[in-house]
């Protein structure tokens, strides 16, 4: 085995940093959370209670574990932050309220919020879909639940779920036609709606159009939610943005189309897209919604915009700007979040990735909302950046410097919003940024490429996030759909990788491994039972990862759930909800009444700070509803081989500060 970087320094807890931080660099603004204890019926008999280790605890904190009252520890427990309680075996039902108290010193603290058994071994939140409607040409429509994002939005420690609710008729931006609204719901834990949006008309629904990003931007200890909107949208009051009677949607026609490579199509009938139910001019807004209320805070003209030049291009401009005048191109957003000074969050909002990519970055403190950075691939200087992006994007400090880099897909745009680094492999479906591979300096980037006759024949590339730099790739003459980077076998060093657009399992160090084809799962991960490597998660199913044999083996399958968005078979949400380091998973009902969120029943040994208290794991689930949805990622290897990681440097933020 190859020894691992010297940089993973053992301590007994923390989060590691992938780089020395600037010694002028301040710590994270971070949400304070409560110690999330949850418990359900452990794998082998009993139940597994688990719970936070925070990253403000001091090294070493040590814990008492309760049930009824009843201490159910001899001694304080230093270790992974779970204990199987053998007295729940014959009577999980009633097997009482567990609390957790922090002993420091000899004394406890105060104890945590009880908690009840998850009897079935998942937590499920009862739903309230939106009304059923009619587009203007007479199409009926239902709606399905979405993707889903969390944030503490009353400031107490829990978080609360943030979901989107797609109308059947929603549109890849390639294909013309109305839709119905999107909605975005808030619901507590309970299963209590909090408030609903609604983005009207003019916001068009799809997985292309509606990224929303949940985090406490201005640092008053409760998340805010921001996206973009348009006249008519609903907030959570009830109040009407904009113009309520306003209808920007194109009504009918046809516009001549372009090819992927932006080159204008002649208006000869030879191709044309139809652009009815499309949304080509009218306002734009960013807003920020109050996230305990769902009331709109702030709104400001929606940058990047459409043309710098007007709000309503012509489809002369539109071609000439992003290769074809129907808003197939300028309308793909993405958006994230970022701590681009190394210590306050800003919201990053994005446009367009296959010729023009254009990110503009905004802060939100004390009730305003304010531009930081524009930047422009059509810009002077700008011209290796065009065509690089992916359909999704990925937040990291890949040079080690305490702030915050887009890595946008084949490109890399710097804290201050100057270009970093363009590998000019083009666009891709799927991407992956950490520390993929732990013999090997920084972060990595893997991604799969969907233009192998553009970028010299190349399917897939791991890259240092650094500098860009190809440290491998594999060859391909067709596009990549999916891609993966996960650590699934303890021989080698490092995350494995693969891609649709090849048979082998490559090594984080791009060695096929012999003799063995990749997982067919290839869309999720998870860290969920009690080793270090990660599970897959694909469809309702995750698996386990049999490098013996080369095969899959199911440790859950969801009955009765659903994934989302087609083929990406993406769950509304994969993240570290409660509980230890490892991940829950929340997936809809088939019906669309409900949510569940399934906890392991795996115990561990292996001690780790909550992955939210890693700032680069928690804007990954800020991001991760971003278009085609990708897994989260920490700053340090989290997996086979990997010693405890260094302390990262974090304040958290309470509602009374």
């Amino acid at each position: 085995m190859t020894p691992r970087k010297k940089i993973l320094v053992a301590t007994a807890c923390g989060i590691a940093l992938l780089a020395p931080r600037a010694a002028h660099a301040a710590p994270r603004w971070m949400e304070s959370l409560d110690r999330g204890v949850v418990a359900v019926p452990a794998k082998d008999g009993g139940v597994l209670v688990s719970w936070r280790l925070l990253g403000d605890d001091p090294a070493g904190a040590a814990f008492n574990l309760y049930k009824d009252g009843t201490k159910l520890n001899a001694k304080p427990l230093t270790g992974g932050t779970d204990f199987v309680d053998k007295s729940g075996i014959d009577k999980i039902g009633g097997a009482g309220a567990y609390t957790v108290r922090r002993v420091a010193k000899g004394k406890e603290g105060a104890a945590s919020r009880p908690a009840q058994v998850w009897t079935d071994g998942y937590l499920s939140i009862p739903l309230d879909p939106p009304p059923a409607g009619v587009t203007p040409t007479g199409e009926a429509y239902s709606y399905t639940a979405n993707d889903a994002s969390v944030g503490d939005l009353n400031g107490d420690g829990r978080y609360e779920i943030i979901l989107k609710w797609d109308p059947t008729n929603s549109k890849d931006n390639a294909f013309g036609g109305y839709t119905g609204d999107a909605y975005l719901d808030a619901y507590t834990l309970e299963g209590q709606r909090l408030w609903r949006i609604d983005l009207g008309r003019n916001i068009r629904a799809g997985a292309h159009y509606t990224q929303f990003q949940v985090f406490d931007y201005d640092g008053d200890g409760k998340a805010e939610l921001a996206m973009r909107t348009s006249d008519g949208v609903i907030d959570g009051t009830g109040r009407v943005l904009g113009d309520a009677n306003a209808d920007w949607r194109e009504s009918g026609g046809e516009r001549p189309q372009a090819d992927r490579t932006g080159a204008f199509i002649a208006p000869d009938g030879t191709k044309v897209a139809k652009v009815q139910g499309r949304i080509l001019k009218g306002p734009e807004y960013l807003t920020v919604f109050e996230g305990a209320t769902g009331k709109a805070l702030a709104s400001a003209p929606y940058a990047p915009p459409r043309d710098p030049r007007t709000d309503a291009p012509s489809v002369e401009q539109m071609t000439e700007i992003w290769g074809d005048g129907y808003a197939n191109r300028s309308d793909r957003f993405l958006a994230g979040t970022a701590y681009l000074d190394g210590q306050r969050p800003s919201i990053v909002m994005a446009r367009g990735y296959y010729g023009r990519s254009t990110l503009a970055a905004w802060d939100f403190r004390d009730g305003k909302l304010t531009p930081r950075w524009f930047f422009d691939s059509a810009a002077p200087g700008n011209e290796a950046f065009g065509g690089q992006g992916n359909h999704q994007l990925s937040v990291a400090d890949v040079d080690g410097d305490g702030r915050d880099e887009i890595v946008y897909g084949s490109m890399t745009v710097d804290d201050n919003g100057k270009g970093l680094w363009s590998a000019r492999l083009f666009h891709g479906d799927a991407m992956h940024v950490g520390d993929l591979d732990p013999t090997h300096p920084g972060l990595e980037r893997f991604g799969v490429h969907e233009s192998p006759k553009s970028n010299g024949g190349i399917g897939a590339a791991m890259l240092d996030a650094r500098t860009g730099k190809v440290l491998w790739s594999t060859p391909a003459d067709k596009d990549a759909g999916r891609g993966l980077a996960a650590d699934i076998d303890p021989r080698f060093p490092g995350d494995e990788a693969w891609g649709t657009n090849q048979e082998a399992l490559y090594t984080a160090q791009g060695k096929a491994i012999d003799g063995v084809k990749h997982p067919r799962q290839v869309n999720f991960a998870i860290w969920w039972d009690g080793d270090d490597l990660r599970e897959l998660l694909d469809k309702n199913q995750i698996s386990k990862w049999d490098w013996k044999t080369g095969q899959t083996t199911p440790l859950l399958t969801a009955e009765g759930m659903t994934s989302n968005n087609g083929t990406k078979a993406t769950p509304a949400l994969s993240a570290d909800l409660f509980g230890d380091w490892r991940e829950e998973v929340i997936w809809r009902a088939e019906d669309n009444q409900s949510l569940r969120i399934y906890a392991t029943p795996y115990p561990t040994e292996r001690r780790l700070v909550t992955l939210m208290h890693d700032p680069q794991y928690r804007v990954s689930i800020a991001w991760q509803n971003t278009a085609y949805n990708q897994p989260p990622h920490t700053s340090f290897h989290l997996g086979e081989g990997m010693t405890s990681p260094k302390p990262q440097a974090i304040v958290t933020r309470k509602a009374s500060q």
